[in-house]
C-alpha cells in the first residue's frame, strides 16, 4: 500500500493539541514526540512491523517497538527497513513534503532528541516555510526556524510495504 500523505497531515492535525486513546501518552516518560509521529505515519496506511527489538510497532504501553516511541530508534529503523512497514532516506530541506518527518538536535548534531511532522511545505521548502506538527510543547502549523540553535535531519518517507 503506497504511503497516503494527506491522511498522515489529517492525523497530525487531529490529534496535534490531543491525545488519540488508542496509543499511551508518553508527556512523563521523556516526551511524546515520536509517538506522535509513528501514530501519524501509521494513519497513512504504513503497516506496523512486528520484528522483535528492530521492528515498527504499538500494542500497549508495556508492548512496543524502540523505534516507536524513540527518536534515534526511528531515524534508524526508517532509514534501514527493507521489511513491512514505512522506509525513508535522509534528505534535504528541498525534498521535504508534507508526511515527512524532521528530527531535532539540541548538541549541534551529537544526538537527536525530538521529531517533528511536516505538515505544510512552501517553495521551495526552507527551515522557515516548513510547518510542522509536533507533542512535546504540542503544536501546529508551527514554523521549523522557531526552534533556534539546532540541527535538523529531515527524512523524507519513500513509501510503506
Amino acid at each position: 500500500m503506497p504511503y497516503q500523505r494527506a491522511k498522515a497531515v489529517e492525523c497530525a492535525h487531529r490529534w496535534a493539541f490531543g491525545r488519540n486513546p488508542l496509543y499511551g501518552d508518553f508527556s512523563r516518560m521523556g516526551g511524546d514526540c515520536t509517538n506522535f509521529i509513528s501514530q501519524c505515519i501509521h494513519a497513512g496506511g504504513a503497516a506496523m512491523n512486528f520484528t522483535p527489538v528492530t521492528g515498527w510497532y504499538y500494542r500497549s504501553l508495556n508492548d512496543r517497538a524502540p523505534a516507536w516511541t524513540g527518536v534515534e530508534e526511528l531515524y534508524r529503523f526508517l532509514t534501514s527497513n527493507r521489511g513491512k512497514g514505512p522506509y525513508a532516506v535522509k534528505a534535504s530541506a528541498v525534498e521535504i513534503l508534507p508526511g515527512d518527518v524532521v528530527q531535532l538536535s539540541f548538541d549541534g548534531g551529537a544526538r537527536f532528541g525530538h521529531s517533528l511532522f511536516v505538515v505544510d511545505v512552501g517553495s521551495p521548502p526552507a527551515p522557515g516555510n516548513i510547518l510542522i506538527a509536533t507533542h512535546t510543547i504540542d503544536s501546529d502549523y508551527r514554523p521549523l526556524d522557531s526552534w533556534e540553535g539546532v540541527e535538523y535531519r529531515y527524512l523524507h518517507i519513500l513509501g510503506a510495504r
